[in-house]
């Protein structure tokens, strides 16, 4: 009987064990070599050479000018990404719910294609589309008889431009995850709501919101971090420019490490980063969690 409880004991300790161990190797140990890189000045043609600097790395990092605009640049896609694609994404989910045809199904589709896609292809295609001589929306503007944009080559359009992109891009995604929540909100709700006399507005904020909440709570979750962790996009179609205008954190972490060689400053920039990202997850736990409404 021993020899049973002590299995019985271990058993889910062994069943977890390799997933553990992927945790402790793909996520635990980078996120303390993270760290540990930060504190020191890393030399990478010798390593003998490293030597452990504190916080230096830090105070560089929090009083260069350029550090502080991409952080605010992050911040900026970041909200607006997040609130475009999830008001855009409920709105069309509401009105692929409303009518089940064929039609909503082809749209369905479309809205989707566009995540399945690598971001790679669609950047190339954008880019091509902005092109300031020879793109398609510039000509477009001129046949219409209305004046061209520099679209990604400008300072005051590249950050909007690339928000565009992302947002195309993720939009299909939240878009089917919302749908698929509206399906299960009970139709006597809305039953009950109609002989109340509710309109469609108090209907949406009063039934259709607080019934999809854990979906959206997900989502906001999700897409913030995805946001801040921006790099493909931009590196694809303004490499950080022009001006550093579209240069995010993410992207600042690829020019000092890969480009500039200072791993240190890098990996500074890295826990910063990661630093934020968990505050407002919590922020999102502590906030909006208690808001959630589980069926």
């Amino acid at each position: 009987m021993n020899k049973k409880k002590f299995a019985a004991k271990i058993r889910p300790y062994i069943m977890t064990a390799p997933a553990l161990a992927g945790i402790i190797l793909f996520t635990i140990y980078p996120v303390i070599k993270l760290v540990q890189l930060s504190l020191m000045n890393t030399n990478m043609l010798n390593p003998s050479q490293s030597r452990f600097i504190g916080l230096d790395n830090y105070r560089k990092v929090l009083g260069r000018p350029d550090f502080q605009k991409s952080l605010s640049n992050t911040v900026i896609y970041t909200i607006a990404v997040v609130l475009l694609i999830t008001v855009i994404a409920l709105l069309l989910a509401v009105w692929l719910h409303e009518k089940d045809t064929w039609l909503n199904r082809v749209v369905q589709a479309a809205v989707f294609c566009p995540h399945v896609v690598s971001i790679v292809s669609i950047a190339l295609i954008w880019l091509w589309m902005m092109e300031p001589n020879f793109g398609l929306f510039n000509f477009v503007l001129k046949k219409i008889g209305l004046p061209t944009c520099s679209w990604l080559s400008g300072s005051s359009t590249a950050m909007p431009s690339v928000i565009l992109v992302s947002v195309w891009k993720a939009v299909g995604y939240d878009t089917l995850i919302f749908l698929a929540a509206l399906q299960g909100v009970p139709v006597s709700l809305y039953e009950a709501a109609r002989l109340d006399h509710a309109n469609k507005t108090v209907m949406f904020f009063k039934i259709t919101l607080p019934m999809i909440s854990p979906q959206l709570f997900f989502t906001l979750i999700i897409r913030t971090i995805s946001s801040f962790k921006v790099f493909d996009t931009v590196r694809i179609l303004t490499q950080g420019g022009p001006n550093n205008a579209t240069t995010t954190l993410v992207y600042s972490i690829y020019t000092e490490a890969l480009l500039n060689l200072r791993i240190g400053y890098s990996a500074a920039i890295g826990v910063i980063l990661l630093i934020i990202v968990s505050i407002l997850t919590i922020i999102y736990f502590w906030g909006f969690s208690r808001k959630v409404h589980y069926q």
